[in-house]
């Protein structure tokens, strides 16, 4: 089977209803892959695992087992050696929140990812709190928890800077890989656009 093929049958099981209401449906799973591709500090397998699912899932036997657990690795496996790589890693979804951001595949995205922040938030922000908060701006605008907060709201009432924000998430995530995973290639501000 191709990996496009595990991929597909990897989506159907994670955006099925059956799952547990926490559980993260693939965008969200895919943020948040990419949050522990990117993470100071290693989160054991069985425990990230288990995060993702919120409680193991009602498998139809091993062998489906296997088949979902493997390519979670390895479509987590892909994404270390795309943001290892010179490549930026896109989002697999549009870089916009549309007419209903509630209802976006980006907003999913963003959600899983910050979920994959605060598996080790510490660690994320004991070594250089403000670049790393300033870098996860966007994701954090994009995932609308935070819309609550004044500066939020702010930010959000101005869908120009909004939009601008979010079309920076992948320069954001190669920003991030380097801050913790290539220190000394020290990553540069990613939000370019002096109004930031």
């Amino acid at each position: 089977m191709s990996f496009a093929d595990q991929l597909e049958r990897l989506q159907q099981f994670l955006d099925a209803d059956d799952l547990h209401d926490e559980a993260l449906d693939y965008l969200a799973g895919h943020g948040y892959l990419t949050a522990l591709s990117i993470s100071p500090v290693d989160v054991p397998e069985q425990e990230w695992m288990f995060e993702l699912f919120a409680e193991e899932p009602q498998y139809t036997d091993d062998a489906q087992k296997a088949d979902i657990e493997n390519t979670l690795r390895e479509l987590k496996s892909l994404i270390e050696r795309i943001l290892a790589s010179d490549e930026d890693l896109e989002p697999p979804c549009e870089l916009t929140l549309g007419d209903e951001p509630d209802l976006s595949d980006l907003r999913s995205w963003c959600v899983g990812f910050l979920e994959g922040v605060f598996i080790r938030e510490e660690d994320w922000f004991a070594q250089d709190e403000e670049t790393v908060s300033e870098l996860l701006l966007p994701i954090m605008v994009g995932s609308g928890l935070f819309e609550d907060q004044p500066e939020f709201a702010e930010i959000a009432r101005d869908e120009e800077m909004v939009q601008d924000m979010l079309d920076h998430i992948p320069d954001v995530l190669t920003q991030l890989y380097l801050l913790f995973q290539a220190p000394e290639e020290k990553a540069r501000p990613a939000l370019l656009d002096p109004r930031h």
